[in-house]
Order: C-alpha cells, then structure tokens, then sequence
C-alpha cells in the first residue's frame, strides 16, 4: 500500500561563494517533529552532524541526513573543503497540509491534518577543519618551530 514517492531535492548557490544550499520539500512528516531531529546539529560541524544523525532512532533523522549529504555533495561540487563544512542554518518550513477526515459516532467527522514539511540545509566553509586543525595554525606552529630551533 505504502508506495515509494520521489522527493524534489535542490541545489541552490547562495551569493555567498562559501555558503551551499540544499532544499528538500513536500516531506510527509510535520516540521514540529523534524524540528527535535535538526535543532541537535545546527551549528555543528557537518562530518559530526552526519554520524549523530545516522545514529538517531527517528525518521526526521534519515530525512535531514539525506538533505545534508546532498548540501556536503554540492559543496564538494563547488570546490569546497568537506572536513571544513558547518552547518550555518538548518530550518524545517511548513508545507501543504492534506486535510482528510476521520467518520465518528451519529454521523460526525473530525478533520485529520497531514502536515508537510519543506527542510533547508545551509552548509558553509568554517575555519577549522574537523578532526584536525587548520591548515593556518599548522603553518604558524611551523614556522614557530623553525624560529626556536
């Protein structure tokens, strides 16, 4: 019964050269729900933002890291470090709401709202690298090691 349906994936360029966009829409899952899943990686490195979602028990959690896998393989696209993204924004939007409705007793109804959502991953390069440091703080401590020697 349950049918496979394709979900429309974007990729968007943002002005910002370093920033990367990926935009899922018409989810078939509220955004209060995928809200819990997102608001645990935002601001995190985005190496680090997969694996805690790929460990979550939750079907926001495979929605969202499928969307950031995307933004991480745009990027990579444009030429960006991988092990340097973070996620900058992550926001969960209100989509299409299917109203179906429920037959109760005498000849009632109650409204069922199927919510929808629209999920935004915004992926930017940081500074650091993840797992690692900067290539500039490995450069300075180079140079500092060559100065004392």
């Amino acid at each position: 019964m349950a049918k496979a349906e394709a979900k429309k994936v974007e990729a968007v360029a943002t002005p910002d050269p370093r920033r990367v966009k990926s935009i899922t829409k018409h989810v078939r899952i509220a955004p209060r729900k995928l809200r819990l899943v997102i608001d645990s990686i935002r601001k995190r490195p985005a190496v680090e933002a997969v694996g805690i979602l790929s460990v979550m028990p939750r079907k926001g959690a495979r929605i969202a890291v499928k969307t950031l896998k995307s933004a991480m393989a745009n990027a990579k696209n444009l030429g960006l470090d991988v092990n340097r993204l973070v996620v900058a924004d992550i926001r969960a939007d209100g989509g299409p709401v299917l109203k179906r409705f429920m037959s109760r007793s005498m000849g009632r109804a109650n409204r069922i709202l199927k919510r929808t959502s629209h999920l935004t991953v915004i992926v930017s390069e940081g500074k650091k690298v993840w797992g690692g440091e900067t290539p500039e703080d490995a450069k300075s401590k180079k140079k500092k090691a060559v100065k004392a020697a």
